[in-house]
């Protein structure tokens, strides 16, 4: 067997296991929280219907993909008629807008020197709206599984959710902690 077949077979096989480490965000063990300032007291909910795929390799950056949806008609605010609300036209549109979704472009090392410190780069897309959003978050491995854990701000504005508001906040915290399971 010559060189160039060797070394052919060899990147078919990369290749191979490369793209089989495809991950499944679950809602089990997963959480998407937000919080917003309503009369000048932080409120918060979480979203859940957790979908979509991620394709991480500690060896392989550029090879890292991640496209995970939430569906804003789960919203829960501990609060049935705010929650109605928060779901119809004037906010989420959750009927017309059935997805909040988060893609990455880039994912990059950070400058820590421990394991399991990334930046994410891409774009979340909700209410119609796309717009560039980065963070760092953290991974950490377990068994067949990975946790992805971050924090990013938006202004709900630049999405067109809700109008403005001498009560309500602008800016929403958003915390990911989202378990992935091998596909």
């Amino acid at each position: 067997m010559n060189f160039k077949k060797i070394f052919l077979l060899f990147s078919l096989f990369i290749s191979i296991q490369t793209f089989s480490q495809k991950y499944t965000p679950t809602d089990e063990g997963s959480k998407v929280h937000f919080t917003i300032k309503n009369f000048g007291i932080k409120t918060g909910g979480q979203l859940s219907g957790l979908k979509g795929e991620i394709y991480f390799f500690t060896t392989d950056l550029a090879s890292c993909r991640f496209n995970v949806s939430v569906d804003p008609s789960t919203i829960d605010t501990d609060n049935e008629s705010r929650d109605r609300h928060l779901k119809g036209s004037e906010y989420f549109d959750a009927e017309k807008y059935p997805a909040i979704t988060i893609t990455s472009t880039k994912i990059d090392k950070t400058n820590k020197t421990e394991d399991g410190f990334y930046y994410f780069n891409g774009t979340l897309a909700m209410h119609g709206i796309t717009k560039p959003i980065s963070f760092p978050f953290h991974i950490e491995k377990i068994n067949d599984t990975y946790l992805f854990t971050g924090e990013f701000e938006i202004n709900r504005m630049d999405f067109g959710v809700g109008d403005n508001s001498a009560v309500l906040g602008n800016t929403v915290n958003v915390s990911l902690s989202v378990l992935a399971k091998k596909s």
